[in-house]
């Protein structure tokens, strides 16, 4: 054998050796030495050091720009509904945006436990158009886990509005106050609202669709920066480092686990939910019937009442709305 690899052989069993010899070294009783006890309380340090890198500055204009935003949708809105029919079904949460409602077969009653079914219409409101999504208020970012007992104990606010406010914004801020308004007493605000022609309309349409893309943006900055969660098998969000322990999921409160939350982590549709309606095109009919339901289009219900205003659609939304498919054969 060449001597100089008799020399590299030799080397490469030393250093073998000497790694078996440190396996069997770090034996079950070594590691059984580490005293947790001493651990944990350098855990719960490190735990409330991180607090001390929230809120982050650069990150709280984002926050009252998207407060800015949510309260100029909800404003414009609330406008639009009262020029624009909109109609909801009695039965479940489909909405419609347009004259007299459409005769698509998809009511699946209060449980989905029905039939398909044509819908039964009544009025709409805001809520049929922005879908209210709301959390538990924290006193602080990092504080303890909200036990199942202590949900009587912490408010209830939208989830955008908690997530700002973790963000830094200050509660008497005047755009928390305008951004915390309930929709009910939104409508209320604009209960005096004048005729407006055509050109305010588009104007507000414009608007109004400029805030929902300045909040959907937003959220999706403020995200990168503070936790949120969502369940998995429900539509409760919790804006915080981790979920909370409320049994509250109804989806399985009949099993063994009795209500409570799987979570993950949210996104901007979790706290900002672009509601999915049927959305008439020029070349369909006046009234959408069950037979052409593969030829129409979908919008989010906030695009689609600006479009219906006058607003312009952004192009991200064409193949969602189909805006130039076939129409549906007589």
């Amino acid at each position: 054998m060449n001597p100089g690899n008799l020399n590299l052989w030799r080397m490469k069993s030393l250093i073998l050796e000497e790694m078996l010899k440190g396996l069997r070294n770090y034996s079950t009783k070594s590691r059984r030495m580490v005293d947790l006890r001493k651990l944990r309380p350098m855990i719960l340090k490190r735990i409330e050091q991180r607090a001390e890198d929230y809120p982050v500055k650069p990150i709280l204009p984002v926050a009252r720009e998207v407060l800015r935003a949510r309260s100029a949708l909800y404003s414009g809105v609330s406008t639009l509904i009262r020029h624009i029919p909109v109609w909801a079904c009695k039965y479940c949460p489909e909405a419609y945006i347009g004259e007299g409602g459409h005769l698509i077969q998809t009511c699946h009653g209060y449980r989905r436990h029905g039939t398909k079914k044509v819908h039964e219409w009544v009025n709409g409101s805001v809520d049929d158009i922005i879908v209210p999504v709301e959390s538990f208020h924290l006193h602080k970012m990092f504080q303890n886990i909200i036990k199942h007992h202590e949900r009587f104990d912490h408010q209830r606010v939208p989830a955008v509005v908690e997530l700002c406010l973790q963000a830094g914004v200050d509660a008497n801020d005047p755009s928390v106050t305008s951004s915390v308004i309930t929709p009910a007493n939104n409508e209320d605000n604009c209960s005096s609202s004048q005729s407006l022609s055509d050109d305010d309309l588009r104007l507000i349409g414009r608007q109004t669709l400029d805030a929902w893309e300045k909040l959907r943006s937003g959220v999706h900055k403020l995200l990168f920066v503070y936790p949120a969660r969502v369940c998995k098998h429900c539509s409760e969000v919790h804006v915080g480092p981790s979920g909370h322990k409320a049994r509250m999921c109804g989806v399985f409160k009949y099993e063994s686990w009795h209500g409570t939350h799987f979570w993950k982590k949210a996104r901007v549709d979790d706290l900002v939910p672009p509601k999915t309606v049927w959305s008439r095109r020029r070349q369909d009919p006046p009234i959408l019937v069950d037979r052409g339901r593969d030829y129409y289009g979908h919008a989010p219900a906030v695009v689609d009442l600006c479009s219906k205003a006058g607003a312009l659609v952004p192009c991200k939304y064409f193949t969602m709305m189909k805006m130039d498919g076939l129409t549906a054969p007589v």
